[in-house]
């Protein structure tokens, strides 16, 4: 099925309570905006916008281009509502907050707060041949993980996690963006839905059994961003690895050039079979504040023995 081409909103349109600056971002699922409301303060609006499955109509409105297409469409925008909604009800620094979300153009507009910074994608290629520190990579990982786990207990999974949905922002604080691929998979019915998937970074359950998604799942993707941070890319596709695992461990690939435990833990964060992976986001982080050396010359004064406390509180 070729993709579908949609403009984007004009610069200046009005949207319920909001101006359309200029498109910022977009996905398979949707298209993002930098707006104003009407205290001139920017946000960052979200349009679900289905590729190949609606087209743009006069004054905006959002057309499905065949009956068929109209069904998946109406489903998808209630995933896209029910997501809205509840992750309007997450306050978490590690997590994109959501300030409003509301139905016009006959699609639904999810608005987050505007945030200034640039992906971790973005860090990656700016490091050009530089490797990335370890010291800074568990720092990043260990707070995103924060914001992570009060995903999963709000029995939301992302789906999608990779650099590009990894922003860091000004102050060097991560944060957990674009749950384009989000669902309420943990109580819900996913098996109607079509699924999107990016390679290197989706799960094998993504491909197949996807009965047994679950919090492993992202962990696998955030395993494979670790891994995009130590090696520039990320590692074969699971379909491929299903097939042929041509998988080299990064504990022999990039041996004595990070800690031993701390490559072992990406490697184990990246098996195939879900339950030979870390089966929470706490223990993960556990893991990422135990490898941390004794010497810590590059971090923040007191930033782990901060974290460890954190993590030794109740649940």
């Amino acid at each position: 099925m070729a993709t579908q081409i949609i403009d984007p909103l004009p610069s200046g349109f009005q949207l319920d309570l909001y101006r359309i600056d200029r498109k910022i971002g977009g996905g398979g699922f949707s298209l993002v905006y930098l707006a104003f409301d009407d205290d001139g303060e920017p946000v960052a609006l979200k349009e679900y916008l289905p590729d190949g499955v609606v087209r743009r109509g006069e004054q905006g409105v959002v057309i499905p281009i065949s009956e068929e297409k109209e069904r998946a469409f109406k489903q998808g925008m209630r995933f896209f509502f029910d997501e809205g909604r509840t992750l309007a009800h997450i306050r978490h620094p590690n997590v994109v907050r959501v300030i409003n979300f509301f139905r016009a153009n006959d699609t639904v507009y999810m608005v987050m707060k505007y945030e200034r910074g640039k992906t971790l994608q973005r860090h990656i290629h700016d490091l050009g041949d530089e490797p990335m520190r370890e010291a800074y990579i568990r720092g990043i990982f260990i707070r995103l993980l924060n914001g992570l786990r009060e995903v999963h207990a709000s029995r939301l999974l992302h789906l999608d996690i990779k650099p590009s949905n990894i922003y860091i922002r000004n102050d060097a604080t991560p944060v957990l963006i674009d749950f384009g691929a989000a669902r309420q998979a943990l109580s819900g019915d996913l098996q109607a839905f079509t699924p999107m998937y990016t390679p290197g970074f989706a799960a094998p359950e993504q491909y197949s059994q996807r009965d047994r998604l679950g919090p492993w799942t992202d962990i696998y993707a955030t395993g494979a961003s670790l891994y995009a941070c130590l090696t520039k890319s990320p590692p074969p596709p699971a379909n491929e690895r299903l097939q042929e695992d041509k998988y080299i461990p990064v504990s022999t690939r990039l041996q004595g050039q990070y800690s031993e435990p701390f490559l072992a833990l990406v490697d184990s964060m990246l098996k195939m079979n879900y339950l030979e992976r870390p089966q929470s986001v706490f223990t993960v982080q556990k893991h990422l504040v135990a490898v941390a050396p004794s010497k810590k010359p590059a971090e923040s004064p007191g930033l782990f023995s901060m974290l460890k406390h954190r993590l030794h509180r109740p649940s």
